[in-house]
C-alpha cells in the first residue's frame, strides 16, 4: 500500500454498521469494515474515526418529543457503535481508543485535543463518540470538528452512493457524477455534500472532503491510496 493521506477522518454511518438488518449490528459489516481500517494502520496511515448512530436511533420517535432529549439519545447511540468498532479492532491486534464530547468514562476517554493527537502519532486508531456533545449539530458537524481539530488532510465520507451528483442519481437517470469539486461551487451549486454546519467548518477551514461509496470496502483502501474514486471536493 502506498497512501497519499498521512492522518484521515473516516466518517461512516451507522446503518452501514447495520446492513441489510437495519438495525444493530451485521457483524460480518463490522469485522470487513475493520479489516480495512487495520490494514491502513499497519501502513502508517492515522485513522481517526466518526460513526454515526442511525442503526439505532434517528431522530425524534414521535413529533412530541423534545429534540434535545432524542439528541442526547443518538449520542449515546454513536458511543455504542464506537465502542463496537472499538473491540472488533482490539480483538484483531489494534491499539484503539474510544474518545467521547461528553464523559461517559468509565466506559471511554473524555475527549481533549491534545489527548487525541498524541494517539494518533501513536499509531492508535481513535474513534470519536458523541458528536459535538451538544444537541442540534449532527455526526456530520462531529466529523468535521475532529478533522479540523486533529489535524487531518482529509475527511473520508463513506456513503451509500459513489460520489456527489448534480441532482439525486436514485431519482434522475441523468444525474452527472463530479470527479471534483471545489468547495465555492459546492455552495454555488447548493450540492449536499455534507450538513450546512459542516460544510461552513470544512469550507472555512480547507479541509477537503472525499465522497465514496462503501458497498465496495476495498474503496476505503482505494481512497488513501489517491485513486480516482467517489468526488474530491477541495
Amino acid at each position: 500500500m502506498q497512501p497519499v493521506f498521512k492522518r484521515i477522518l473516516l466518517k461512516v454511518s451507522g446503518e452501514v454498521l447495520a446492513g441489510e438488518k437495519g438495525t444493530g449490528y451485521d457483524y460480518d459489516i463490522v469485522k470487513s469494515v475493520c479489516e480495512k481500517i487495520k490494514a491502513l494502520s499497519d501502513a502508517g496511515v492515522q485513522v481517526g474515526i466518526v460513526v454515526g448512530g442511525g442503526n439505532f436511533w434517528r431522530g425524534r420517535s414521535s413529533g412530541e418529543m423534545d429534540r434535545t432529549k432524542a439528541d442526547h439519545m443518538g449520542m449515546l447511540a454513536t458511543v455504542m457503535n464506537a465502542i463496537m468498532l472499538q473491540d472488533t479492532l482490539m480483538q484483531m491486534g489494534v491499539d484503539a481508543r474510544v474518545l467521547t464530547a461528553v464523559n461517559v468514562e468509565p466506559f471511554a476517554e473524555y475527549y481533549m485535543k491534545d489527548r487525541a493527537v498524541r494517539y494518533l502519532s501513536e499509531g492508535k486508531v481513535c474513534i470519536f463518540g458523541a458528536g459535538t456533545g451538544n444537541p442540534m449539530f449532527s455526526t456530520d458537524s462531529g466529523a468535521a470538528l475532529r478533522a479540523v481539530e486533529t489535524g487531518a488532510d482529509v475527511i473520508l465520507k463513506a456513503t451509500n452512493v459513489d460520489g456527489v451528483y448534480d441532482k439525486d442519481p436514485n431519482k434522475f437517470a441523468d444525474a452527472v457524477k463530479y470527479d471534483t469539486l471545489t468547495l465555492d461551487e459546492a455552495v454555488e451549486k447548493n450540492l449536499k455534500v455534507m450538513d450546512a454546519a459542516a460544510f461552513s467548518i470544512c469550507r472555512e477551514n480547507n479541509m477537503k472532503i472525499l465522497v465514496f461509496n462503501l458497498n465496495d470496502f476495498d474503496n476505503i483502501i482505494r481512497a488513501v491510496e489517491g485513486e480516482n474514486i467517489g468526488t474530491l471536493v477541495s
